[in-house]
């Protein structure tokens, strides 16, 4: 994922958790907060300690984060997204991970 496309402040973050909706499954949640100043979409990924070691979570961040940049044509511009990785997504293979990923996306309607 390009460094344009991400979303790394702190600010940012807070900003997306608490003016934006949300739509969740089982292993995942997606904070969406649309902002017509940003030119594309911005990812960002929340993967806290419960869900397991720095090696769980930062293979979590590298597979959303690949899913998201396979799909980047299919999302829509001028949003801010953030997911937050559930317990349920790191016993997943990576096609099980992306069919999670496109259904909360479909859920939350931040596709073209």
């Amino acid at each position: 994922m390009q460094k344009q496309y991400r979303l790394k402040d702190r600010r940012d973050f807070a900003r997306v958790y608490r003016h934006g909706r949300s739509a969740a499954n089982r292993q995942l949640v997606l904070y969406v907060f649309h902002r017509p100043e940003v030119e594309r979409f911005r990812v960002g990924i929340s993967a806290s300690k419960k869900i397991g070691n720095a090696v769980v979570r930062n293979r979590m961040r590298r597979l959303i984060k690949e899913i998201m940049r396979l799909q980047a044509d299919k999302i829509i511009d001028h949003v801010d997204l953030v997911f937050i990785v559930r317990n349920g997504a790191t016993e997943m293979d990576y096609e099980q991970l992306r069919k999670s990923v496109q259904h909360v996306c479909k859920r939350a309607s931040v596709y073209r």
